[in-house]
């Protein structure tokens, strides 16, 4: 057996080479701004059904997005959902000079109510006139959309946005519609006709989860392994007369999971985004595209079944906690792969994260094993050294030091306190299915109890040795408060990616870049003829050895974190002079064009509209 172990054990990295690796990367840890005034509380009121779970029902809601929301050209603004206050902050990045005093969004005139809590907030241009609006969700009522009014020579204020329904409803000074509970959002063009569609993700089914006055008339999750009486997810399409939700979309199987994240990218080349849903207690989903203008439309695909991987492991098939999900090129093959954060917590409970990095030699092959149901994706993680981690939340991709290789930012942890709670969710975790969905079933998880509450973020590298490596006490970045929500963007346009994390029940932070010696980079702001960012753009860089990297316009996905707009792609040391890039986007009639050009390193904005133009 000691023979055996030895054998079959996965190589450690030496300290002296986490060390060399963390020498590339160097970040410096900065406040985040907060408005006064408002009475801060440690956890949150609830049903009364839910009150002996009330840190649990707390456990979700801090939020954080990276984008340029007043108009000065770089993603130097951050909109932060703080469950300590329960409200939506927009304020400027930490290292700004001309900073605007933080504000709280005000949905007024809107009705809202006591037993309501916003948990995300997604920077975009939803009106199409060239500003910054954000789109906000919330747990007991429908997301509200704050329109950027005119005005963008004057500082950001509350009086800068004006609030308005995403789903119209009842006007009054209560809140009386849908109670939906959302958790998670992604905006691409789904549909294929030119114009950004919004997804939004619920977690528990329209219920008064935030009302103390109600005892009942609520739900846990009828699974641990595949839950569906979730909320689901719902879809709105973009139309001249503003969003209107659509029905059917989804998969009837998938369409009532527990939502915790979402994330599009167009996988097979047509201009037309996949989305992956992140479904906790089971049913997570790769979804194929078939959408056409006017209809959105997705069909599940599913790895192909083999005796030699685990069950839990085949994307369609996963009974894990499926808890957030980002898309990016792992491997450089210059075709998309996927991270999935679940929970890994050795003598908690141990999943793994995925790695699903793709299978086929190119976007046809994708195209056509998406067109069959197949999903042609296989985990790598455990021999990346991506599998175990903690109790993941959201993830990014990115290259903070340039150097062509993408790098994993993950958010960590559940719930702190003092009382390990971890015994009793083990018990939980064997229970038969016919009593979870019955609150009065589940342990106690109260204010003062912990579970995986001093896990820390991660970041992971990638060694010499193709393997992944956590870097993140090394950086500072090892902060012993449950994560959430993570963003990436470069605020000061120097070339190196900054990020924010967003902690519950703890102050968000900023961690500018200030590392030495990083690589070249291309920075692509790429904008449509109204301004607004061209979701959904493919940029593909052809580097002098001949491999690509891609990237793409992000309209905003995963779990509570939303990455800028713009495109980053680090080209390592080695390149000096202009590099080939070929663009793909649609125009606002749905039209797809690609356009090459040779673009030196640094930053460029690029409008697109039947051509592409420097700007």
């Amino acid at each position: 057996m000691v023979g055996t172990f030895y054998a079959v054990r996965l190589p450690d990295t030496s300290a002296a080479e986490t060390r060399e690796m963390a020498e590339n990367f160097s970040f410096e840890s900065m406040s985040v701004a907060m408005p006064a005034g408002f009475e801060k509380k440690e956890i949150r009121e609830v049903n009364k059904a839910y009150e002996h779970i009330d840190a649990w029902i707390s456990s979700v809601g801090a939020g954080i997005a990276m984008n340029d929301v007043d108009g000065d050209g770089l993603a130097n603004d951050l909109c932060v959902t703080d469950p300590r206050i329960d409200q939506v902050v927009v304020t400027p990045s930490p290292n700004r000079e001309d900073a605007y005093p933080p504000f709280a969004l005000d949905p007024a005139p809107l009705p809202v109510g006591d037993t309501m809590a916003p948990m995300g907030c997604v920077p975009g241009d939803f009106d199409e006139n060239g500003a910054t609006d954000l789109l906000v969700y919330y747990w007991g009522r429908t997301p509200i959309v704050f329109l950027a009014r005119d005005g963008k020579d004057e500082p950001l204020t509350a009086a800068s946005f004006k609030p308005t329904e995403l789903l119209p409803g009842k006007a009054g000074p209560r809140y009386t519609g849908p109670l939906w509970n959302s958790n998670a959002a992604a905006v691409a063009d789904f549909d294929g006709d030119g114009h950004d569609d919004i997804f939004i993700g619920n977690y528990f089914p329209e219920s008064p989860v935030l009302d103390p006055s109600k005892d009942g008339d609520v739900v846990m999750n009828d699974s641990l392994s595949h839950a569906q009486n979730g909320g689901g997810g719902h879809f709105f399409r973009w139309t001249e007369n503003g969003y209107e939700k659509t029905d059917g979309s989804l998969p009837q199987n998938i369409s009532h999971g527990w939502t915790l994240g979402a994330s599009a990218a167009d996988l097979d080349g047509d201009q037309l985004p996949e989305l992956f849903l992140a479904h906790d207690f089971g049913t997570s989903a790769l979804l194929h595209n078939t959408s056409r203008p006017g209809r959105i439309e997705f069909t599940e695909v599913k790895s192909v079944h083999s005796g030699t991987v685990p069950k839990s492991k085949e994307i369609g098939r996963s009974s894990f906690k499926g808890m957030g999900i980002d898309f990016g090129d792992l491997d450089n093959d210059g075709l998309y792969d996927m991270f999935v954060s679940n929970i890994t917590t050795s003598f908690g409970i141990q999943e793994s994260n995925f790695a699903f990095i793709g299978t086929a030699d190119s976007r046809a092959e994708v195209r056509a094993r998406l067109e069959d149901g197949e999903a042609p994706f296989k985990d790598e993680s455990t021999g990346l050294g991506l599998a175990w981690s903690g109790w993941g939340w959201d993830v990014k991709t990115a290259d903070f030091d340039n150097d062509g290789v993408l790098e994993i930012a993950q958010a960590l942890g559940f719930v702190k306190g003092k009382e390990n709670r971890w015994p009793q969710l083990q018990e939980l975790a064997t229970a038969n299915d016919a009593l979870v969905s019955d609150p009065r079933w589940w342990p106690n998880v109260r204010q003062g109890d912990d579970l995986a509450g001093s896990q820390t973020m991660r970041l992971f590298a990638k060694g010499k040795d193709g393997r992944y490596v956590d870097l993140s006490p090394a950086l500072g970045l090892a902060v012993p408060v449950p994560s959430r929500g993570i963003a990436t963007g470069d605020v000061d346009g120097d070339g190196r990616l900054d990020l924010a994390v967003a902690h519950q029940w703890g102050e968000p932070r900023f961690y500018h870049n200030v590392s030495e010696d990083t690589g070249a980079h291309l920075g692509l702001k790429l904008t449509r003829e109204s301004g607004s960012p061209a979701v959904g753009a493919e940029v593909r860089v052809t580097l002098p050895d001949g491999t690509e990297r891609i990237g793409r316009v992000d309209g905003g996905g995963g779990h509570s974190g939303k990455r800028s707009s713009e495109v980053h792609i680090g080209l390592g040391e080695d390149v000096r002079g202009p590099v080939d890039v070929r663009l793909t986007w649609r125009d606002h009639t749905g039209d797809v064009h690609e356009q090459r050009l040779r673009l030196a390193p640094g930053r460029h904005s690029i409008q697109l509209g039947t051509q592409a133009k420097e700007k």
